[in-house]
């Protein structure tokens, strides 16, 4: 009974574990939390760290290239036919004027060797080696971009799922009312209190907000889909959001303010990769004038050699003979056809070229963040006029509604109100968004918070 009981146990727990395994796993993310979470799983940094250990391994090559390379070398040779010398045949007593073939090559012969080969001097590699540090540095302002703009992603990604959500909200809120608006005054017309268009109007509303509640409601469902594509999660993953619009828009608009004064162009990303550009420029024509500098290398090899009729290299009675060397190399560049020269006056036009966008990369840094200053600075203007816009937009459309139930005002006059309300609704959801929006574009272009992309 014992067994059977402990049996029992263990295929429930096995059952309750397998279930684990394959139940979708669920997020539940602030706006800072999705943001740290995709910072360490989207799709785009996961591959710009990926850049980064490229260039890594990219710079331990180059730094090889300069160190000692040894080589093995194994080579077995087997002649089925032998070739075959002539030589004159008096050498072995023979008549003058004839030859005599002679076979000087044996049947099977097997080498084995090892070569050191060390690099002494060579002016391509050192600027080589200062190439590699230099794509290094680019790769992890590339890395810093990229978390950058998925930082920004998200922001927006985060603020559309919650305009969506609170439309939805509004919009239930809204067919609530025009529900029973409609319900009323269908009622009142049955008792001859009203006019059939009074009803029709009513209708048109009620529709029109039944069909943009279902439009609403399959905005919800791609929205949360293309912020789990830039979390780096299945899109058909649930994520529950933590955060509330408005709160989120307040408090952007408090930090925004304070981040601006603080721009540096030497420390905005889009300076460092146009400054890396320069550098790699710079290091390209260094390369080029380097290629007329003389390189000199060392080797030294030691191998052992073995021959006979049969293959008995590796038993007690082959014989093995040593042989070494030990020598330098000098290559001495002379004269190349002016080739050298040509590449050389290349590589500095596009250095010239790098210095340029350099400085056009100062002043569209500059244009950027004015740009954004002002579209977050007219984010949080329409937020003010637009929260003022609605309470005149709600005052208006209650005005209606009782001078419609106390028959002195049109069905045709309350509709107008209420499409005026809808409108100034969506404004201010909008313009919540606006300003989250506005101030991640700011962070995305003077590279703040620093805090957030130390790993």
């Amino acid at each position: 009974m014992k067994k059977l009981i402990f049996s029992l146990i263990a295929i429930l727990s096995m059952s309750i574990y397998a279930q684990d395994q394959y139940e979708p796993k669920s997020y539940r993310f602030t706006l800072q939390e999705a943001i740290d979470f995709a910072i360490d799983s989207s799709y785009a940094t996961i591959n710009a760290r990926r850049d980064v250990a490229i260039a890594l391994k990219q710079k331990w090559e180059t730094t090889a290239e300069g160190l000692p390379q040894i080589d093995g070398d194994l080579t077995y040779e087997y002649n089925p036919i032998i070739r075959q010398t002539p030589l004159p045949a008096e050498l072995a007593g023979g008549e003058p004027g004839t030859f005599v073939p002679v076979e000087f090559s044996p049947r099977q012969n097997m080498n084995a060797s090892v070569t050191l080969n060390q690099l002494i001097f060579d002016g391509s590699y050192i600027v080589a080696l200062q190439a590699a540090k230099t794509f290094l540095e680019y790769s992890d302002n590339n890395e810093t971009r990229t978390k950058l703009q998925v930082r920004k992603d998200v922001v927006s990604a985060y603020g559309n799922v919650l305009l969506t959500q609170n439309s939805i909200g509004i919009i239930n809120s809204n067919l609530e009312t025009a529900k029973e608006n409609l319900r009323e005054t269908r009622i009142t017309f049955e008792n001859g209190l009203a006019e059939e268009e009074d009803v029709e109007q009513l209708q048109i509303t009620y529709q029109q907000l039944q069909s943009q509640l279902n439009n609403a409601k399959r905005m919800e469902d791609i929205s949360k889909e293309s912020l789990n594509m830039v979390l780096g999660l299945p899109i058909s993953t649930k994520v529950e959001l933590l955060e509330d619009l408005e709160n989120l828009a307040n408090r952007d608009a408090l930090e925004a303010k304070l981040i601006t004064e603080y721009l540096q162009v030497e420390n905005t990303i889009e300076f460092k990769i146009a400054d890396n550009l320069v550098k790699q420029r710079e290091l390209e024509m260094k390369l080029e004038k380097s290629k007329a500098l003389p390189s000199l290398s060392a080797f030294a090899n030691y191998g052992q050699t073995s021959f006979g009729e049969d293959f008995e290299f590796f038993s007690s009675r082959a014989d093995w003979f040593e042989f070494s060397t030990i020598g330098v190399s000098l290559n001495v560049p002379i004269f190349s056809s002016l080739q050298r020269s040509a590449r050389t006056q290349k590589a500095k036009i596009e250095m010239e070229k790098a210095e340029t966008q350099k400085v056009q990369a100062v002043n569209q840094i500059k244009l950027q963040l004015n740009n954004a200053k002002s579209n977050f600075e007219f984010a949080i203007d329409n937020y003010e006029l637009s929260k003022d816009n609605l309470k005149l937009a709600e005052r208006i459309e209650r005005k209606n509604q009782i001078k419609f139930k106390e028959g002195v005002g049109t069905s045709f006059e309350l509709r107008q109100a209420q499409l005026q309300l809808y409108t100034a609704q969506n404004e201010l959801l909008q313009s919540m968004l606006d300003i989250i929006n506005s101030k991640a574009e700011i962070e995305r272009i003077i590279n703040t918070p620093f805090t957030n992309f130390e790993n």
